[in-house]
Parts: structure tokens; sequence; C-alpha cells
């Protein structure tokens, strides 16, 4: 044999060896996993789990970071098996979906460096949001204005979990002109705004100098006050799957490896709490939401509950710290009803009383100029009550209370349940406190009894349709009627009919 042909007979071999050594290789790693989702959820959770499970000798994770709903729209397609979310499930195409809560984030305002105002409280969040605040000099700042930044899509993650707490539904429309298609887009934003202001999550910016975290009714986030549930404004990060995907045996083996101790130790190094370590936060979630949503003047979306943790995370302990967010208090001594009555009710109604209720069953804005038992009631009543499955005075109103004093038109309605009579009333206010707000009251009678054109409203900078409905005491359903609209969208410069002509 020459030398030449032996030189390519070794070669050959060694090539065919390689070959068999990385085909074996490749059977024992098993198949790659596809990730999908948010930046969030990549940054805080999967680059390191990613490693975990390479090392491990178990297979491949090509990730894809983007957004939340192109991570869940693609495992519902079939086109990734595994994404990322920082916000449950919001049903429809999605309930067929496994939401895996393995951590706990902070959802974070953040701004430029050099921004003097470093505190924001939850109210000025809500109404910067909602176009009412514009100006950092509002919120102790200087004479500019807030040049609010969010994502695109309003069923991002973070978007979407900061909206439902400040406002009680996640697709709630904002006042932020400037849109990014996610979170890592909009910080590079507020790193070159100095009026800048826009929301993300503390594992994403936590130790970022170019941006200033603030902190929210006086708390800094952090893992300790998420853990306490003293910072409000956190939301667990999920793992999302689908049990029939062809891949489920490799999937859940990556779950349980993302909820395990040594996952939890990396979780912490990007400041985010490990499921099992705050799973109280979850059993106060209902009361944050309603002690929010009595701060800021909204609805409390208490009935939708967060998705459950697995078995592995359910069994692990609590951290001893993680107690119910604190609600308000009502006075529990003999004269706190008395001296209720006598100061009257004027500003948000918050109520735990367990019996059933003529109004136990709204669900939606109440406009009134009947009943005696709301006269003086110039806010929204929002119950706060954890017994509104037995009914509180206000239990299941979820909705605006916009009252007027006048003349019964109409009989309470009782619920079928009710043991009260349909004729018994319900005393919030008595008529000392009821006198005191009665030339007002007295106005919008005679303003709703006299002949009047067909009033009209032209879309200001900042306004939303809630927001303009509000502000002149009409029903949206019936401005949405009256303009034909199907959603919540206006525009600016529109002209809006606020009532029919009569």
């Amino acid at each position: 044999m020459s030398f030449r042909l032996a030189r390519l007979f070794s070669f050959t071999l060694l090539t065919l060896s390689a070959s068999t050594t990385l085909l074996a290789a490749a059977a024992a790693t098993g198949p790659t996993l596809i990730w999908r989702g948010d930046i969030t959820t990549a940054r805080g959770v999967m680059v390191e789990a990613a490693k975990i499970w390479e090392k491990s000798g178990k297979g491949k994770i090509e990730l894809q970071p983007f957004n939340t709903a192109s991570g869940i729209d693609a495992v519902n397609k079939g086109t990734a098996d595994i994404a990322g979310s920082a916000r449950a499930s919001t049903g429809g195409a999605e309930a067929s979906l496994t939401f895996t809560p393995v951590a706990w984030d902070a959802l974070v305002m953040i701004t430029y460096p050099s921004n003097p105002v470093s505190n924001i409280s939850m109210k000025q969040l809500h109404d910067i949001y909602f176009g009412k605040i514009t100006n950092w000099k509002d919120l102790g700042g200087a004479d500019q204005p807030i040049n609010l930044y969010a994502v695109a899509s309003p069923a991002d993650g973070v978007e979407f979990s900061l909206r439902r707490l400040l406002f009680g539904r996640g697709n709630q429309p904002v006042a932020a002109p400037r849109l990014y298609v996610n979170v890592s887009k909009l910080e590079e934003g507020v790193t070159l705004d100095h009026n800048g202001l826009g929301a993300t999550t503390l594992a994403g910016v936590s130790g970022n100098k170019k941006v200033k975290i603030l902190s929210v009714d006086g708390v800094a986030p952090s893992m300790s006050t998420v853990g306490s549930g003293a910072y409000a404004l956190y939301t667990p990060i999920y793992l999302v799957t689908r049990e029939d995907n062809p891949k489920a045996a490799q999937i859940k083996e990556f779950l349980d490896m993302a909820v395990s101790a040594q996952a939890a130790t990396l979780l912490r190094t990007h400041s985010l709490l490990p499921y099992a370590e705050g799973a109280n936060l979850a059993a106060a979630d209902a009361s944050r939401r309603a002690t929010i949503a009595s701060t800021v003047g909204t609805r409390a979306n208490v009935g939708e509950p967060m998705s459950a943790a697995p078995a592995a995370v359910a069994a692990a302990p609590a951290v001893a710290s993680a107690t119910p967010f604190p609600g308000p208090q009502v006075p529990k001594k003999p004269g706190a009803k008395a001296a209720a009555a006598k100061s009257g009710v004027n500003a948000g109604v918050a109520t735990t009383a367990a019996e059933e209720s003529q109004f136990a069953k709204v669900t939606s804005g109440v406009v009134t100029t009947a009943h005696a038992g709301f006269a003086g009631i110039l806010a929204d009543a929002i119950t706060v009550s954890d017994q509104a499955a037995r009914g509180g005075k206000f239990a299941k109103v979820t909705g605006d209370a916009v009252v007027v004093r006048g003349k019964p038109v109409a009989k309470p309605v009782a619920p079928a349940d009710s043991s009260e009579k349909p004729s018994q009333k319900i005393n919030v206010a008595p008529p000392k406190a009821a006198a005191a707000v009665e030339p007002k009251a007295k106005a919008k009678v005679a303003e709703a009894r006299a002949p009047a054109a067909t009033r009209s409203y032209t879309v200001a900078q900042g306004d939303t349709l809630y927001s303009i409905a509000r502000k002149h005491a009409v029903d949206i359903a019936e401005v949405r009627k009256l303009n034909g609209l199907k959603n919540d969208n206006v525009k600016l410069g529109q002209v809006l009919k606020l009532s029919a002509s009569r």
C-alpha cells in the first residue's frame, strides 16, 4: 500500500470514528427544546436554566427572546416547546396551556438617572398612565413633560400585569405615545431621555446604572420587599407549555429542574424570588388588588386568580415573612357604626358587612336618582370585603357609582337569594350628611330634568374614553353606543356625543 493510500485510509477511519461519536452524543442528549418569550423571563430565568440543562447532558435549549405574545402564540401553534411570560393566562386560546410559576419579580418604574424624582405614589402612577398627570413638576420634579414609554403589545407580560393592577384589566388603553416592541428596547429609550418614564422588571434593570428605579409609595423594590408584600407591584414569572407536545417528557423534566434548589440559587442572583419562597403572595393577591383599587379609585379584578403552582412548587415551604397585603381596616369597637354614620359618606366607600344588599349583584356602572341609601356618595363605591361571597353592602360592585339625590323613579332591585325585603332601605349616609351636599345634588337633578341639546366633547391630549365618561358623569357604555364605538379607543380632536337630545 502506498503512503498516499495509507494516509487516505487513516483519515477515513478517523472521520467515521468521529461521526459515530457525534451520533452517540446526539442520541444521549435528546431533542432540542425551543423556548420563546419575553425578555424578562429570558434574562432572569432561561439563560441560567438553559446552562444547567445543557451541562447536565440532557440536551440543548434554543432561546428566542422577543415578547410574551409571540412566545405563547408559538407554543399554541407548536413551533416552540416552552414560552416565557410575566403574566398569567388571559383565557381564550391560552386556556388550554399550562402556566407554571417559577419566580416572583417586581414591576418597576424607571427614569433617567439625573431625574430628581425618586418616589411615586400608586395614585400618581395610575393618573400618569391615564393621562391626568403629564408634567414632572406634579411629582416634585422639573417643569418638563413626562415622556411615558410602553410596550406596543398590550398583551405583553409587564404591561398587562401592571395595567391589571392599576386599572383592574390588563388590556386597558393608556396615554403612552412612545411604544417599543419589548422591555429591552423600552429600557434603551429611557436611557436616552431625561424626561422618560417606563415600566420593566427588577430582574431586567437591577444593577443598571443607566436608569433610575423609582420607589412606589415610599417602598423600594427588592427581593425582600416583594417577599414581604410591602412592595405591591409584583408579578409571577411563568413558563408556559402544552400537555400534548411530543416532547412532553423532556419538558416536564426541564420544568422540574427550573423549580429546583439549584435553579433557585441562580434566580436570586438576578433579584428574582423563587416562587416557593413567596407562595403566600398568591393568597394575598385579591387583598392586594382590592387595596390598590381603593387607593387609585378604580375597580379591583379580584375574581381572577393567579395560575396554580405545580405540585413540586406548592409543596415547598413558604417564607415566613410573606404575609397577606394589608387592606383598609374597618373599626370593630362598639360605636364604630354610629361614628361612621355621623361623618357621612362623600369619598370612596369600603365595607366588610356580611349582610346581602339590594345592590349586591351590580357588575357595571350605577347611575341613580332614586335610592336614598346612596345619597351623598360622590366617588367610587369599591368593595374590599373578604366576605363578598356572602354579600356586603357593596359586594360585587365592580364599576363606578355615580349618584345624585332626587325623587324615587324606580324600585330597588332585590337579589334572588336575599333575605331582605325589597322595600328595605340601606342607610349609608344620614340626612345631615346628605343635606351638606344637597345644593350640588339639586343642581344635578335640575340639569337632568331640564330640556337640553345634545352634549358633546372634543377629545384632548391624554384623554381616554373612561376618563371622559367619568369627568362628565356619563355611562361609558352609553357613550360607546351614541358614537358607534366598537372599543375604548378615541382619537385626538374627535368629537364625541355624551348624551342624546331630550
